[in-house]
């Protein structure tokens, strides 16, 4: 067993607003070499930190805007977020919950704060992630994987230290809901006080972490507070999470696809004329309607 150690702690970056909804850090692509290369598959992460907003009569959000070439996957932890894209998929995360979205070929897409959300107000958290495609499904048709909470798998950890819940992928012997087109680990990590957690991931694959609530202490030398990142060598396979008090952490692993990345915003292809006919379809209506 050869132990997979930190290579970096990141504090989160100042946060900005995507729209008027989503109050974010953004730690991929960002400084400390956490360029899209360096965590592919895994090639853009917003995290918006608990935040609460104020009730109001209209939705806060990001309007109708195209994706081409990825998935985006959104993790709702506090707050409810209302989804619809130009293929006809639509629906409602709320805690727990994730929207899975295969962008692929084109999509319009709009997310808002959840009408009722909306009205009450209240706390806000949530992940963004964007997870690239291989080049042979980049202009596969789009779709749509709404997974709820109660649909994922867990794993409860000996002695009530807490439990795993995967998203994708498999913790031991269970496995997550989602499909993937390359191999992916997501994992929730819910830690009792004191409570410990032993994970293993092949060497190469890309690997980090993000502590939602609470702090860690990876193999008994690494500490994390709240809302920290934490990036793993591409060496050794084995490494631990114990918790101080009690926590919560979101737990990313997954192979390299070691394609070219060309990304301009919301299209990530292989190469420059690939993102110009992007922008092209979309200005010619190929990627479909969505009324904002």
């Amino acid at each position: 067993m050869k132990t997979k150690k930190v290579e970096l702690v990141v504090a989160p970056p100042a946060p900005h607003f995507v729209g008027d909804g989503f109050r974010v850090h953004n730690f991929i692509p960002g400084g400390y070499h956490l360029d899209m290369q360096r965590m592919d598959p895994f090639i853009m992460f917003d995290y918006n930190s608990k935040f609460y907003f104020p009730p109001t009569d209209r939705p806060k959000g990001v309007g109708v805007h195209p994706h081409r070439g990825f998935e985006t996957v959104t993790i709702a932890y506090k707050g409810k977020v209302a989804h619809h894209d130009s293929t006809g998929n639509s629906g409602v995360i709320g805690e727990g919950d994730v929207q899975w979205m295969t962008a692929a070929s084109g999509v319009l897409h709009k997310e808002y704060h959840e009408e009722n959300f909306s009205k009450e107000g209240g706390d806000f958290q949530m992940v963004q992630l964007w997870i690239n495609l291989p080049a042979k499904y980049k202009m596969s048709d789009p779709k749509y994987q709404g997974i709820t909470n109660r649909q994922m798998g867990r794993y409860t950890l000996e002695n009530n230290q807490g439990s795993v819940e995967v998203i994708a992928g498999a913790y031991r012997d269970v496995k997550g809901p989602a499909s993937t087109f390359t191999p992916i680990h997501m994992y929730n990590l819910t830690l009792n006080e004191e409570g410990k957690a032993l994970f293993s991931f092949p060497a190469h694959y890309n690997t980090a972490l993000l502590v939602l609530e609470g702090s860690i202490l990876v193999n008994g030398e690494e500490k994390a507070g709240t809302d920290r990142f934490v990036l793993f060598e591409n060496k050794g396979e084995d490494f631990t999470v114990e918790a101080f008090n009690s926590a919560k952490v979101l737990m990313l692993s997954g192979e390299p696809i070691k394609e070219p990345i060309a990304a301009h915003g919301p299209f990530v292809m292989n190469y420059k004329a690939e993102l110009l006919q992007a922008f092209e379809d979309y200005n010619m209506g190929k990627f479909g309607y969505l009324e904002d």
